[in-house]
Parts: C-alpha cells; structure tokens; sequence
C-alpha cells in the first residue's frame, strides 16, 4: 500500500498533470490517500512525482 500525499500545487503545470491529481483522487494540498501498489498507479506517481510525496505503508 502506498500513501499519497499532495506537497505541491497542480496550479500552472500541465493540464494532464492536474488530472492525473484528481485521478489519485487527491484533492488539495496535504491531502493523503492510501492506493494499492499497482504498476499503473506507479506510472501515474512517475508522472507527477514533482507534486507529490510517496510513502509506503502496511495493511
């Protein structure tokens, strides 16, 4: 399981950024959510890994 959290503004950065965001389902800054570690959420964090912190969590 991987905890997302949204360190920085989508604001000014590509449009595919800002709904990669609200695809993780994050909605303002220092918002967190817990994903599964799937290689597609994988992609989408290598995507915008300049807007947001990873960390691994257990079940």
């Amino acid at each position: 399981m991987l905890k997302i959290t949204l360190i920085k503004s989508p604001i000014g950065y590509k449009p595919k950024a800002k709904l990669t965001v609200v695809a993780l389902g994050l909605k303002r800054l220092n918002h967190s959510v817990v994903k599964s570690d799937t290689p597609q959420i994988r992609g989408m964090l290598n995507k915008i890994n300049y807007l947001v912190s990873v960390s691994e969590v257990s079940k």
